[in-house]
């Protein structure tokens, strides 16, 4: 970015910050400066901002809660975006949802609120938006399960849609989203009224006891690193049943294989490149002890990749997005 366009956007948008570390952001506090950080909660600057970055042809990106999200040590050459809209209105049985609101904070709403349905997300990290945008899910939930209609802007128009759960195109850590681009503002998330309060927010503590135990909940990180290994068809789980062996029967019902359980197999849980570390606790956490690269967090992804491919013929793919990297 030109100096001319820096000063352009200090006019128009007098909250921006300059050459702000990302590390300060993202969950994992990995990350060099962003050339423009801004943090807004208001629709027509967030809008205005995009215009401007693309008149400009600056690079932009828009984030939420830091979590799913690693950025390189060198920074990012454009705008980063932090939506900070986070309104929550509860109306008998729906929720309407900003998509800055942070998604655990949200579920441990609707269960307060005497509703059902919302009470597996009490342990999710981010905010709504980057939940919907990626279908997430743990303890046998998943966002598409919830979600109503999604309220966005369609990227090459700019023009405000409203999707029903349909044409939201859910899948396996997926949806339209990821492939069209959209900037998710708002979700009408539909739950029901709970017979006994009481019995959800158990099942909602005991999903938080259970995270604690194996997940690390208390360190720096990106989230699940890879997204779990599904199988395409019979043949495939028959191969694999020959290749891997004592797959757990839970998987195998599933139809699907832990991405955290694979690489444990592999031996590769503790291990560590530079600060960056391969959780103890979780096989799909990579956890920074301090002071780690983005650099680290890639190496070690990479090598736990290998590893999974060439003991069981498998190729892990990515959870979380990288930002400012060549490629």
């Amino acid at each position: 970015m030109t100096p001319e366009q820096n000063q352009k956007f200090q006019k128009n948008f007098p909250s921006i910050l300059v050459d702000e570390l990302m590390s300060k952001h993202i969950n994992m506090r990995i990350g060099g400066p962003a050339s423009l950080y801004l943090a807004t909660s208001d629709v027509d600057e967030l809008t205005d901002a995009i215009e401007m970055a693309n008149k400009e042809k600056i690079p932009w990106f828009i984030f939420g809660g830091g979590s799913n999200l690693l950025v390189s040590d060198d920074g990012f050459d454009g705008l980063a975006i932090q939506v900070a809209f986070r309104e929550v209105k509860v109306r008998e049985k729906t929720i309407i949802v900003d998509a800055g609101a942070i998604t655990g904070a949200v579920a441990r709403q609707s269960v307060a609120d005497g509703l059902e349905g919302m009470e597996w997300a009490a342990t999710l990290p981010g905010t709504i938006g980057g939940a919907i945008y990626g279908n997430s899910g743990c303890w046998g939930g998943e966002m598409k399960d919830i979600v109503v209609t999604v309220d966005a802007i369609h990227l090459p128009d700019m023009k405000r849609v409203v999707y029903p759960n349909a044409k939201c195109k859910f899948g396996y850590r997926d949806s339209v989203f990821k492939h069209e681009p959209h900037i998710i503002l708002r979700a009408t998330l539909g739950l029901k009224k709970s017979e006994d309060p009481s019995v959800v927010n158990s099942r909602m503590e005991e999903f938080a006891a259970k995270r604690k135990e194996c997940q690390p909940f208390s360190e720096s990180s990106a989230g699940c690193m890879f997204k779990n290994f599904t199988f395409k068809d019979e043949s495939e789980l028959e191969r694999l049943k020959n290749d891997v062996k004592e797959i757990p029967p839970e998987m195998l019902a599933k139809k699907s294989l832990s991405a955290g359980w694979l690489v444990s197999q592999v031996g590769m849980k503790g291990e560590k490149i530079g600060e960056a570390q391969i959780s103890e606790k979780h096989g799909n956490f990579i956890v920074n002890l301090g002071n780690a690269r983005a650099q680290d967090v890639l190496m070690l992804t990479s090598k736990a990749k290998m590893k999974v491919r060439d003991e069981y013929n498998i190729m892990l793919e990515d959870e979380v997005r990288l930002i400012g990297f060549d490629s």
